[in-house]
């Protein structure tokens, strides 16, 4: 049985998050910031619930540190919350979450929802360590029009041989790229390829970067 975990700060609507969706999911739930994190950490839930008016911590903190770490960046996250879609949506996408879901719930199209996303192929956990580094680059490519381009980005989210990183400019799934460590002067760091996208109804969507050959002057490497 595929296990949730709810975080809300209030009981009543943990309650009715539970109540809506007992039968089919083994449930956790917290309103306690620091213990969902715990929870998460030690439990390993198929998809997390939460949202983002908590104390403490703000759910947009919670969402953003769930999808960097590497034990949990590939949980998906639906964040309900009483916040308008049209203010705080882009946002939460753009933070990794997967779906943006406002109260008072639609249960039926949450169980969808849920369902869809769990019955998806996961995507392979990762086999080496990641870090959370800034590291301004400067990527060059070709966007999906076939535009040459080059712009400036970050990642705080390294490991040796990719990166995850936004970009102002679409690319295509498998698009190739030469990056660039970005400081005082440019260096170049290998060519890297997309390997996945996410947020695509985002104004600036993130994509994850793999190298294509080791690279050469990574700051990983």
């Amino acid at each position: 049985m595929p296990r949730l975990l709810i975080i809300d700060d209030e009981e009543v609507m943990r309650s009715m998050l539970r109540e809506g969706l007992q039968g089919s999911y083994e449930i956790m739930d917290t309103g306690d910031p620091i213990e969902a994190l715990s929870l998460a950490l030690e439990h390993k839930p198929d998809a997390i619930l939460l949202d983002l008016a908590l104390a403490e911590f703000s759910g947009f903190e919670l969402c953003q540190t769930f999808c960097s770490l590497s034990a949990t960046q590939r949980v998906p996250v639906f964040v309900i919350t009483g916040k308008p879609a049209a203010e705080y949506r882009d946002f939460c996408l753009n933070l990794g979450a997967t779906e943006y879901i406002e109260k008072p719930v639609d249960f039926a199209r949450l169980r969808v929802l849920l369902e869809t996303q769990l019955k998806a192929k996961p995507v392979e956990q990762r086999k080496e360590a990641r870090i959370r580094i800034s590291i301004t680059l400067k990527l060059k490519g070709v966007d999906v029009s076939g535009k040459a381009f080059a712009v400036l980005t970050a990642t705080e989210n390294a490991s040796a041989t990719g990166f995850l990183a936004s970009c102002a400019v679409p690319l295509e799934s498998d698009a190739e790229v030469d990056v660039f460590l970005y400081a005082k002067s440019e260096r170049f760091a290998g060519r890297a390829r997309v390997m996945r996208i996410e947020g695509r109804d985002s104004p600036r969507q993130r994509y994850g970067f793999q190298f294509v050959q080791k690279p050469s002057g990574w700051i990983l490497e």
